[in-house]
């Protein structure tokens, strides 16, 4: 792509570029641009050129990004990763590995930015600006507990801290595993709210969830642990069975602990360790 070919815009396309800027629409569907330029396959075929000419990045099919100047003539820019999660798909939140990150829970900065929704998608590992994401689908029940923030002009929405650990120990593969989720728990003792944490349990619905964070939180030793009757709480929402403790491992189990009713797949000693 050459410098030549990134500024040569046409006065329409100046135009328009600055009047959707200048409303505050970095990020538009095709429906704006019909507002702006009319509606028709001229206003498409102009947006495909911003496309090509690299003005525009799209996000998906009917939705763009406006790149701005300060991306230079190479056109290499990033826009915050979790503005772009939260309009790659409707109803969308920024969740599990990701969402420990937020929080910081964990000092691994994933190569993949984690988007929770309910809605269909059929593209699940999009690319945008060189950003790597995966778009991952929900019942609406399990779709809960979000903590929106502002950036820029952008509202971002993130789990909250008990969500990001229950949504992690129910997919510990989207989380860097069970190892990470116990230096999370480690790593923010003190700012989880138990009783939030007890109310979500009983929302998620999920019995390998509760048996994975009733044994976690007993055996990382937290100094702030939940108190005895909430533990007893939790183990009134056992389910019957046996659940693995990291599903997301190969390895095999080496003892069940009866108490929360699962298979032990991992070092023990590496999750006291950490205390």
């Amino acid at each position: 792509m050459t410098y030549r070919n990134i500024i040569s815009l046409s006065d329409t396309e100046a135009s328009f570029l600055t009047t959707l800027a200048a409303s505050g629409k970095q990020i538009f569907a095709t429906k704006d641009a019909y507002d702006v330029l009319g509606e028709g396959k001229a206003t498409r075929d102009a947006l495909a050129r911003l496309v090509d000419k690299g003005w525009l990045e799209r996000l998906e099919k009917g939705k763009y990004l406006i790149v701005p100047l300060e991306a230079g003539p190479s056109r290499t820019w990033t826009e915050d990763t979790y503005v772009i999660a939260g309009h790659l798909v409707s109803h969308a939140t920024v969740g599990y590995w990701s969402a420990l990150n937020y929080w910081n829970l964990t000092e691994q900065i994933p190569r993949v930015t984690y988007v929770q929704t309910t809605a269909r998608k059929e593209r699940r590992t999009p690319q945008v600006l060189g950003m790597r994401f995966r778009i991952v689908r929900v019942k609406p029940r399990k779709f809960f507990g979000c903590h929106a923030y502002r950036a820029g002009q952008f509202r971002v929405k993130v789990t909250d801290r008990e969500k990001t650990i229950i949504d992690c120990l129910d997919r510990p593969e989207l989380s860097g595993g069970v190892a990470q989720v116990s230096e999370a728990l480690l790593g923010g003792d003190g700012d989880f709210d138990w009783d939030l944490m007890t109310s979500y349990l009983r929302r998620f619905g999920s019995g390998a969830v509760v048996k994975r964070l009733g044994f976690l939180v007993e055996s990382v030793k937290l100094t702030h642990a939940p108190k005895q009757a909430m533990l007893n709480e939790w183990l009134d929402l056992l389910t019957a069975g046996i659940s693995r403790l990291d599903p997301s491992t190969p390895r095999k189990p080496h003892r069940i602990a009866t108490r929360w009713r699962i298979e032990i797949n991992l070092p023990e000693e590496g999750l006291r360790e950490q205390t």
